[in-house]
């Protein structure tokens, strides 16, 4: 890998892979000045790096800039790509009218509670299981959410990343 990626420019890099991290390309800014990467480990590693030593500032703004899970932004068609098969891979396109209700439930509980949007990496996850972790998690801190959050979308990159790869 050290000759591919990690010869790529500022600007190219950003531009290969911004899209990891939902409107947040200064992630990928902040993990280009990580490199040489020796292998996808490594790239993966400065991504996480970069999620984590960012301010709180920026991690909640990054975390505000995930879509809802079956929210607005779904039902508008305004998700990222990324997000819509995410979201679709899920089954989160497709809900039965009780669970789409129960989302909307659970999404306006945690938001009013926490002042971000439910975080989860859904490809991990069923409706069911989405529906039950997103419950339990009403009982944390919002210090708690936040690291909860930080490392889902750490596992969503890492996710896109793979796929990105595969797709080159």
């Amino acid at each position: 890998m050290r000759g591919g990626v990690s010869a790529l420019g500022e600007e190219e890099f950003v531009a290969r892979f911004g899209g990891l991290f939902e409107h947040s390309p200064w992630v990928a800014r902040a993990a280009w000045r990580r490199r040489p990467f020796a292998d996808e480990g490594e790239l993966k590693e400065a991504f996480e790096a970069a999620l984590r030593e960012a301010s709180r500032e920026d991690q909640l703004a990054l975390i505000r800039a995930h879509p809802e899970l079956a929210g607005r932004e779904a039902a508008e068609r305004e998700l990222t790509d990324e997000s819509a098969r995410e979201q679709a891979s899920a089954g989160l396109d497709r809900l039965s009218r009780s669970d789409y209700e129960a989302l909307g439930r659970l999404n306006t509980a945690y938001r009013e509670r926490f002042g971000f949007p439910l975080l989860v990496c859904v490809r991990e996850h069923t409706i069911g299981s989405i529906l039950a972790w997103g419950a339990a998690r009403l009982e944390h801190t919002r210090e708690e959410e936040i690291e909860i959050a930080i490392g889902e979308i750490a596992k969503i990159a890492a996710l896109r990343l793979d796929d990105l790869l595969e797709s080159a």
